[in-house]
């Protein structure tokens, strides 16, 4: 067993008694840290998340400054897609594009089986030296994005408001809908399963563009495919916990605990205490501060930070985060100023 196992980041998994709340933010290490610009302003993003080194530095760098219960590996959603046959690129000032996206269902099949996994080795490398740099008592988390948010990405090319692309496929030809996420769903448990091999303690499925569906599109479209992903992972690794993370509509929180995971995530459109009773008190939940909030000093944020322990009523199983990632003009000493509150406030 590794030594992680017993941090508070893993027994708040297990829904163990901990001796602080335990927190770690997503986007943890970014555009907000200097250290970061500083690594980034040397080779393009892409770049950057295909050198192991350089991802383990700037997380392990992030990490020692906050002071947070675990290290999220420093990647991105969308690299999965590129070794799929999808011609990613990350244009300034407009995001990701995808430059052949899968605009008709008869195209299909330009997104390819991920037959080699090792064609991500880099990421798997960065699980690594992330693991080897740390502390051995704080986690790895290991992630992919989940299949609905990668096919968004592959259907509408890039950003989308409506996500018509996507949703005429869905409702319009169920064939190409189950291929595309069968074929999505087959890449993640590969892929995070090369993660959890590498040394993550646990991985997270991040759903950043599912809260545009309403509850019955979800159960009927993406929720039977995020089962199939946990349920193998789950068969093959069993000790290792999986958070399920979605944002934008907090009315999907009961289906994304009927989807499977041993914690689910909440974002900021909910309390904590509606949120864990829609989940159900026999799952670990993560969450979920505004992350516009820690735009606010911290005399200002601590009653926002105050209110989220108070409706997780001191229950185990809660892990602080914030409902989304930190945003880019952050103040760092906010953010540490945030982690040393959570762990003042919740200290038994």
């Amino acid at each position: 067993m590794h030594p992680s196992q017993n941090s508070p980041m893993m027994k708040a998994l297990r829904r163990e008694p901990v001796p602080y709340t335990p927190v770690w933010l997503m986007r943890q290490a970014g555009r907000y840290m200097g250290e970061y610009r500083e690594v980034r302003a040397k080779t393009t993003f892409l770049e950057m998340c295909r050198n192991p080194e350089l991802c383990a530095e700037v997380m392990l760098t992030a990490v020692g400054r906050l002071g947070v219960d675990a290290a999220i590996i420093f990647s991105d959603l969308l690299p999965i897609l590129e070794e799929m046959g999808m011609e990613l690129e990350f244009s300034a000032g407009e995001g990701p594009v995808i430059h052949n996206a899968i605009r008709e269902a008869s195209r299909v099949d330009v997104l390819r089986e991920l037959d080699d996994p090792q064609r991500l080795g880099y990421v798997y490398e960065t699980v690594r030296k992330t693991r080897a740099g740390l502390d051995e008592n704080i986690p790895v988390i290991g992630f992919s994005g989940a299949p609905f948010t990668l096919a968004s990405y592959a259907v509408e090319g890039g950003a989308s408001r409506d996500y018509a692309r996507t949703k005429r496929m869905m409702f319009a030809d169920a064939g190409a809908w189950d291929a595309l996420m069968s074929r999505l769903s087959r890449a993640i448990i590969l892929y995070l399963g090369e993660q959890i091999k590498a040394g993550a303690q646990c991985v997270q499925l991040f759903d950043s563009w599912v809260g545009c569906l309403g509850v019955s599109d979800y159960e009927n479209f993406v929720l039977p495919y995020v089962s199939r992903i946990i349920t193998a992972l789950k068969t093959e690794f069993s000790d290792t916990p999986i958070i399920n993370f979605a944002t934008g509509n907090p009315m999907l929180l009961p289906l994304l605990s009927r989807a499977g995971g041993d914690c689910i995530g909440a974002d900021w459109r909910i309390e904590l205490n509606t949120a864990w009773a829609m989940i159900g008190h026999d799952r670990a939940i993560q969450g979920n501060l505004d992350p516009l909030v820690l735009l606010a000093s911290p005399d200002d944020f601590r009653p926002h930070v105050a209110r989220v322990l108070d409706h997780a009523a001191g229950r185990p199983g809660h892990i602080f985060n914030l409902g989304h990632g930190i945003h880019k003009t952050t103040p760092v000493e906010n953010v540490i100023a945030l982690v040393k509150m959570v762990h003042e406030m919740t200290a038994k």
